[in-house]
């Protein structure tokens, strides 16, 4: 399959990526230059795009610059309900691979909430309730999206936030750093915040750049003189967030 060749979908598809990429309007001359074909080569393509509007002439300079469609296409179906479907089995396996409970999150304004949850096969385990909202900042999962906020987007969940606005300055700093601590490990961990003998672990699914980011997370659920297989653990959780991003159309991250 890798070498099936379709031609002229594949000029398109580079003549979109390349706009997608450019900071301004790009003339097909620019269009040329960039991608390494001729003019013969993509001016039928440029064309057809334009026509069928996935790009538009700019009135002043007549170069081409992407349109919204590609956008709404991409929105006809719900960015949750796509998420879900493709993270429910890679959850599964994983609940029945490590034996512990795990679920799904993301980010709402100032809080996280939980999209879904597999549990644990064995009978004690830790259960999340679906539809749970908990402090942005004061879980594993919610300081991990945070993290990888955008600077604009997280002032503003920041100024918002009623506990970080009653820190001392010391404690947002303390914050602040512990965020980007997170962000370099390319993971978050902590010790329940609300449970005795869980630690939570939180990797990321999607990727910023795309603007769509989830938290996969696994409570670990420790037994008396037993330890987190923590390498392990996190090799697993990122094998999977990995394949469902990959899944979504996406690069991963990490």
């Amino acid at each position: 399959m890798k070498d099936f060749k379709v031609p002229a979908l594949e000029k398109g598809l580079d003549v979109l990526e390349t706009l997608s990429h450019s900071a301004a309007p790009m003339s097909i001359a620019d269009l040329c230059r960039t991608l390494g074909r001729s003019t013969s080569e993509l001016y039928r393509v440029v064309g057809f795009l334009e026509e069928r509007g996935y790009i538009a002439k700019d009135p002043h300079t007549g170069n081409f610059r992407l349109t919204l469609k590609l956008f709404e296409l991409a929105h006809l179906h719900s960015p949750v309900d796509r998420l879900l479907r493709a993270a429910t089995i890679p959850m599964r396996e994983l609940a029945d691979e490590l034996r512990q409970s795990c679920h799904l999150s993301v980010l709402r304004r100032t809080e996280l909430l939980v999209l879904h949850q597999e549990e644990s096969p064995l009978k004690y385990r830790l259960s999340v309730e679906v539809g749970g909202r908990f402090d942005a900042l004061g879980t594993a999962s919610g300081r991990l999206l945070t993290a990888y906020l955008p600077q604009e987007e997280r002032e503003w969940l920041m100024e918002r936030h009623a506990g970080y606005r009653e820190m001392t300055e010391a404690e947002k700093a303390l914050l602040l750093g512990k965020l980007e601590q997170v962000k370099a490990a390319g993971y978050s961990f902590a010790d329940s915040e609300s449970h005795t003998g869980v630690r939570d672990y939180a990797v990321l699914i999607g990727n910023p750049q795309s603007g769509f980011t989830a938290a996969l997370a696994v409570p670990w659920l420790t037994v008396p003189g037993g330890e987190v297989p923590e390498r392990e653990l996190l090799a697993k959780l990122r094998e999977r967030a990995n394949g469902i991003t990959r899944a979504l159309g996406m690069t991963p991250a990490i």
